[in-house]
């Protein structure tokens, strides 16, 4: 407990985006107003948080190293201004977020048939290149939120080819940093788990697993194995796929944050942790932030809070996964068109009304 009133508590907030409505940021300064707002006796810590998504280059630039900004080719072509950060410690690293160059958020409007064909990440490998030539010696790509579903190709291509990529990338420390798991073809690939949230119908899926399909020989003839098959080659639209055969690794996109935000020490320090996203469902529980928070707050006996624009996980599935209590902004505000259209001040009530009531 904290301060002179004998309920104050010392709370971490640290949420993961929501969706397209909040970045991390916003999030936690929304859950934050609101809670100070029923407990300022509270002693209140924000940490945002991502995967490795949306939000990823934002939370490291607000921690380390020098936020820098180019112009890339976005998803459909039209160019965009994609934010990268050089951090000049040794070694050297750049961090890149995909859904700067080739996100969802870039289309121009809602994903459609000929979007989800067209998206490409030649952006990325545009990023890539600018990191190369600032000298890093170890890039960091997080991956997700993505709008193509193109296995990386675009990106690869962007640098020179498979051969030439390798070569350019031969000695630098490559991570591909996600806590998606799928693998690049099949039922659980890339084009048949998140096609249909870049819109594929049933048919465009299937020309886009043929793609893959094609595009998976060569990518593990130049790793030398199947790299397609590996955990979180489905990644960014296959990007992750891309990434390994060029010599990467993947890391934890939630881990790489953490570590970087000491989240360690500030879960340790606090009586009450808040997180939350934009769906609070099952694929939460599986290498997502709030996953690798309530584990985090397990060892400590300290309770979590999840605030989420939705919730799907019953009581039993919440109390397994080590959490206390899970709010939804859509039950809040009433409608998921207010939840998504006002989201920070819906956050915000969320959060003063958890904090006037949470015992």
């Amino acid at each position: 407990m904290t301060g002179t009133d004998p309920s104050a508590r010392t709370v971490l907030i640290a949420p993961d985006c929501f969706g397209d409505s909040l970045t991390a940021v916003q999030a936690a300064r929304s859950i934050a107003q609101g809670w100070r707002s029923s407990r300022p006796a509270d002693t209140v810590t924000l940490a945002p948080q991502s995967d490795g998504g949306p939000g990823f280059v934002e939370v490291l630039g607000s921690r380390l190293g020098e936020i820098r900004t180019m112009t890339v080719s976005g998803p459909l072509d039209v160019e965009v201004e994609a934010r990268w950060v050089l951090d000049s410690d040794a070694p050297v690293t750049a961090y890149i977020e995909c859904a700067q160059a080739c996100g969802l958020a870039l289309l121009g409007g809602p994903p459609t048939v000929r979007t989800a064909l067209d998206a490409h990440s030649r952006g990325v490998g545009q990023l890539i290149a600018a990191a190369l030539d600032a000298g890093a010696g170890r890039i960091v790509v997080g991956l997700g939120g993505s709008g193509s579903t193109d296995g990386g190709r675009a990106m690869v291509e962007a640098l020179g080819g498979l051969a030439a990529a390798r070569d350019l990338l031969d000695g630098v420390e490559l991570i591909a940093a996600s806590d998606v798991e799928h693998p690049l073809l099949g039922t659980m690939g890339a084009a048949t788990v998140f096609g249909p949230q870049k819109g594929a119908d049933a048919e465009t899926v299937a020309v886009l697993e043929e793609r893959l399909a094609a595009w998976a020989e060569e990518l593990n003839a130049a790793a030398g194995r199947p790299v397609s098959d590996e955990p979180g080659a489905g990644a960014a639209g296959g990007i992750g796929a891309a990434l390994l055969a060029l010599g990467g690794r993947r890391e934890s996109g939630a881990a790489i944050i953490a570590e970087h935000t000491g989240l360690a020490a500030d879960v340790a320090a606090a009586d009450l942790v808040i997180t939350g996203e934009g769906r609070f469902d099952d694929q939460s529980l599986h290498g997502k932030v709030v996953s690798a928070l309530a584990a985090g707050a397990r060892s400590h006996d300290i309770p979590v809070l999840v605030l989420a624009g939705q919730v799907t996980l019953d009581r039993p599935a919440l109390q397994a996964a080590g959490i206390a209590s899970a709010y939804s902004i859509t039950e809040h505000a009433g409608s998921v068109e207010k939840a998504i259209g006002d989201a920070a001040n819906q956050l915000t009530g969320l959060a003063t009304s958890v904090a006037a009531s949470w015992q």
